[in-house]
């Protein structure tokens, strides 16, 4: 398409566009200007989205100088909307042009007030400018210092406060603990579980800021993979020459926040070294950019394809020319941090709506231009100091030669675990067009429809965004691994095990291109995902998954039985079609069982499930793999030797399973599994009053109950109230429900000021997050209220670059989850595992909660959760009804919320302890 055309196209495109985001309103308001001007200075095109393209999209005044070089006179622009609007901040780009420069300014409001504004960069970099909350009709802003003629703006973008926010996705804060984040912690590039999962690289480490970090200033490129230890694919748009000898550090560019939109499913910044705006949308399979040139340049798109990206290295890169528009290839991956397999292929095509000239290539120091493929090398070193593999530096370069100021490359990424021809056939029947704005809207909309599942109102706007931004990790960390066309990838038979623990890799399995089954209609009756470890889920995911999205729950369920029928066991945390053997135990019997209790198996076999989860409890299974002297020795004394935090896991999980026999009426079964999960006991330390690890002879490896050995990433007060199966049984040890209640009360007492973090209770982690709700359990309802509150205040209410999720350990939604499941005021100590299934009430934070049920799963269409009388001081509940009948009872039954319904609750600030008795007692 003709520049002048395109831009025309663009520039009539763009009010319609942005009026639907939640970032910039300015496209919504009637502009007018001080001084008349030429069609080339139409005012309107301050707010047409074309930001700081020299001579294009511009508002130039008719401004000039007068004899003692001042500007005369102070020319203005004037945004003015149809209805009232609440702003938060507004962005201001000068022109950018050296020889006219637009220095300071004053912004004016309909309510009186006004801002001054300095420092106005002169080569249309923004300058943002905050400020409290503002209802208005319009603003204003008129010049009062510059140099040279025609002052003017690029470009003003107005964004509105959360008062006038309009759909879910404004509320996401993707920014939240980027600061400490893993490399999957923050994806932009992805639908919900979807399998395309890209973003900019910013900081190359795993952990600690991985990724994308907040307070990196460079952008490393944009990776299509952000995964359970598997990466790669990383697209950079460059211009002129680079010396790609250097990697990343030789194409990388600055960039700032300033200007920047981050969004579920959307994502713009400015690469300043380049003078590139780069936009990325996404499908659930393909990656969608959009790059906008603001300068006359030699515009260049790279792909890396060897080399360390985070959390597995890049290697064997080959890489076509298929036509002047695609490239197709494929590279290993190696060097998971966390084990899995050794090497695992990853296939992929790129194509442009623009030809390129040529296609160059690099690998390590050596270059060739205008080649037809390229092969990288195999090389695979360790770095000193390091956890991670390198491999030289490799890729090709597609040359476009040379572009003008506000011409775009659209460009296309979609990738396989199988093979060349299915990346293609992703993108084919995902994104066979080019309309990039298409994709950005239905990525947004998407998004919009499972956050909104459920609806809060009421609140402040602090947690409201915490909120919102919890759904968003939920839904996105783990992501599919299927074709479209069904085909997966499979290594989970043969090869040879190395390494120990969480550690294992598989080297050299039997590799199979599997299909998923298909239903009469043709599609596939589930999905395969990559996954970090499900480890104690029941205590976030699990019960979140079911009260608002069961088809999740019902899907990862079948996924990993599907996982089970492959390979013989049944994941922890299976990356690119094979086993990681993450963390401990067997988590998927919980998730698998709490779907089972609930009704939710419309896409697998129970009994086969069963049959499965059975197998993975005995010697050889997943329960306790490699560890089969020690799983004899729980069976007959009731406890894994020199590991307390085992016995707490297997004991649940067995429990789990026991609960599930019981349901299927397999008395045997049920009886065998219920006794297993009952030998916690001999654990027990009857002075200390809580878990201690003991050693094959009896002896306790310690007594201090503050030592994480013999627990898994926990201590002894951690680790006890963790016996969800069994609170009454824990309860009796301790000397009865009040001793109980007494010493986990003094727990939060002690680590209030540590912000429940690291201490006698611990919320940075799976195996204390269900301590607060214990209260409940054992008479204390008002004291779950209480200490609930105070954690999803202390630990997860932050929502700023450093804080929000306690640090590293996130996991793909767990901290996220049970914050959300914190905020709306429900939670289940067993994840639902129970025979009767049912859900802990607690003190939501919001005024109205509205969770939409899932139509193939519940009958009814919605249950909804009021609050009278909330506020920060009144968290104790006072009474409820439940549909309009009183209701005194601190769970909820499964089957009432099924079916739809109101529960009411009223709140007070002190504490009603008549209210609350146990579910026994209805």
């Amino acid at each position: 398409m003709r520049i002048k055309a395109f831009l025309f196209f663009l520039w009539c495109l763009f009010p319609l566009l942005l009026s639907a985001t939640p970032h910039n309103i300015a496209s919504l308001a009637k502009v007018s200007c001080s001084s008349a001007a030429g069609k080339e200075m139409d005012a309107t095109r301050v707010s047409d989205g074309l930001i700081r393209i020299l001579n294009t999209g511009e508002w130039r005044s008719g401004s000039r100088l007068d004899m003692r070089g001042r500007v005369r006179p102070f020319p203005w622009v004037q945004l003015d909307w149809d209805y009232p609007v609440n702003i938060s901040q507004i962005i201001l780009y000068d022109c950018p042009d050296i020889s006219s420069h637009t220095a300071a300014g004053t912004l004016s409001f309909s309510d009186g007030t006004s801002i001054d504004v300095n420092l106005i960069a002169n080569d249309g970099a923004p300058k943002v400018v905050d400020f409290d909350s503002k209802r208005v009709s319009w603003v204003r802003f008129q010049v009062t210092d510059g140099e040279g003629e025609n002052l003017g703006l690029s470009e003003i973008e107005v964004l509105p406060s959360p008062e006038s926010y309009s759909d879910y996705v404004s509320w996401v804060n993707p920014y939240v603990e980027t600061a400490k984040g893993r490399y999957f912690f923050f994806v932009t590039g992805s639908l919900p579980f979807g399998m395309m999962s890209s973003a900019p690289l910013t900081r190359n480490i795993n952990q600690g800021g991985g990724g994308y970090s907040y307070n990196s200033t460079r952008v490393l490129g944009f990776p299509q993979i952000h995964d359970w230890v598997i990466s790669g694919l990383n697209l950079m748009p460059i211009t002129g020459q680079i010396d790609t000898r250097k990697g990343e550090s030789g194409w990388s560019s600055s960039f700032s926040h300033d200007g920047e939109i981050v969004q579920p499913g959307y994502h713009r910044l400015f690469l300043d070294r380049y003078g590139i705006w780069v936009e990325q949308t996404i499908t659930e399979r393909v990656g969608f950019y959009r790059l906008t040139y603001a300068q006359e340049s030699l515009a260049k798109v790279l792909l890396g394809l060897g080399g360390h990206i985070s959390t597995s290295t890049m290697v064997g890169a080959h890489a076509s020319r298929v036509n002047e528009t695609e490239i197709a290839g494929y590279f290993d991956t190696t060097g998971r941090v966390w084990g899995g397999v050794d090497k695992a292929q990853v296939y992929f095509v790129v194509r442009f709506e623009r030809p390129f000239r040529t296609l160059n290539s690099w690998t390590g120091n050596e270059r060739q231009c205008d080649i037809t493929q390229m092969n990288g090398s195999t090389e695979v070193y360790t770095i000193p100091g390091s956890s991670f593999k390198q491999s030289p530096t490799s890729g090709v370069e597609a040359d476009f030669g040379g572009v003008k100021p506000g011409e775009q490359i659209l460009v296309k990424t979609a990738f396989s675990y199988v093979s060349i021809e299915n990346a293609r056939e992703n993108m084919d029947q995902e994104c066979p067009h080019w309309d990039f704005e298409q994709v950005r809207t239905e990525a947004l909309s998407v998004w919009n429809e499972w956050l909104g599942k459920i609806d809060v109102k009421g609140g402040t706007n602090q947690q409201k965004m915490k909120f919102y931004t919890d759904l968003w990790h939920v839904l996105l960390g783990r992501h599919k691994i299927d074709d479209i066309d069904g085909s997966y990838p499979d290594y989970l038979k043969g090869g040879t095990r190395v390494g120990k623990a969480t550690r294992i890799h598989t080297l050299s399995p039997e590799y199979k291109s599997r299909m998923l089954p298909k239903g009469k209609d043709g599609k596939v009756i589930h999905h395969m995902y990559n996954s970090d470890a499900l480890w104690l889920t029941q205590w976030n995911l699990n019960t979140l998954w079911g009260l608002a999205y069961p088809s999740v729950l019902d899907e990862f369920s079948a996924s990993f039985l599907e996982y089970d029928r492959n390979g013989g066991l049944l994941p922890r945390g299976p990356s690119v079609g094979a086993y990681t053997y993450i963390m401990t135990g067997c988590p998927a019997t919980s998730m698998i069982t709490s779907a089972y209790q609930r009704g939710i198996y419309r896409k697998w076999n129970p009994e086969k499930a069963f049959q499965a989860m059975k197998r993975n409890h005995e010697k050889g299974g997943m329960l306790a793999f490699d560890m089969d002297r020690e799983l004899d020795f729980y069976v007959k004394h009731g406890y894994c030797p020199n590991d307390a935090g085992l016995t707490i896991q297997w004991a649940f999980e067995d429990w789990s399973l026991g609960q599930m026999a019981l349901k299927m009426k397999k008395q045997r079964e049920a009886k065998y599994f219920q006794k297993r999960s009952m030998g916690w006991k001999v654990s027990f330390h009857p002075e200390l009053k809580l878990m201690i690890p003991r050693s094959e002879n009896g002896d306790r490896l310690h007594t201090d109950p503050l030592s994480e050995k013999g627990f898994v990433q926990a201590n002894a007060w951690q680790a006890t109230f963790g016996l969800s199966h069994d609170i009454q049984g824990l309860a009796r040890m301790m000397g009865g429900k009040d001793s109980l209640a007494v010493r986990l009360d003094e727990a939060f007492r002690k680590s209030a000021a540590d912000d429940f973090l690291f201490s006698y209770v611990s919320y940075a982690n799976q195996p204390g997050c269900s301590s607060a709700h214990v209260f409940s359990h054992v008479g204390y309802p008002w004291l779950t209220q209480y200490w609930v509150r105070q954690v999803g205040k202390q630990t997860y209410g932050a929502i700023t670059p450093e804080k929000g999720y306690t640090g590293n350990d996130e996991d793909q939604g767990q901290m996220a989850g049970v914050s959300a499941l914190m905020a709306i005021g429900l939670f289940s100590l067993d994840g639902g595992s129970s025979s009767h299934p049912c859900y802990d009430i607690t003190s939501p934070v919001f005024d109205e909660i509205t969770i939409k049920l899932d139509s193939d799963y519940y009958a009814g269409k919605e249950f909804k959760i009021v609050t009278h009388h909330n506020s920060e001081v009144n968290c104790y509940i006072q009474k409820a009804t439940l549909n309009g009948k009183a209701y005194n009872f601190y769970q909820l039954l499964h089957p009432d919320f099924v079916h739809g319904g109101i529960l009411e609750l009223w709140m007070g600030s002190a504490p009603n302890k008549n209210w609350g008795k146990s579910m026994s007692e209805k």
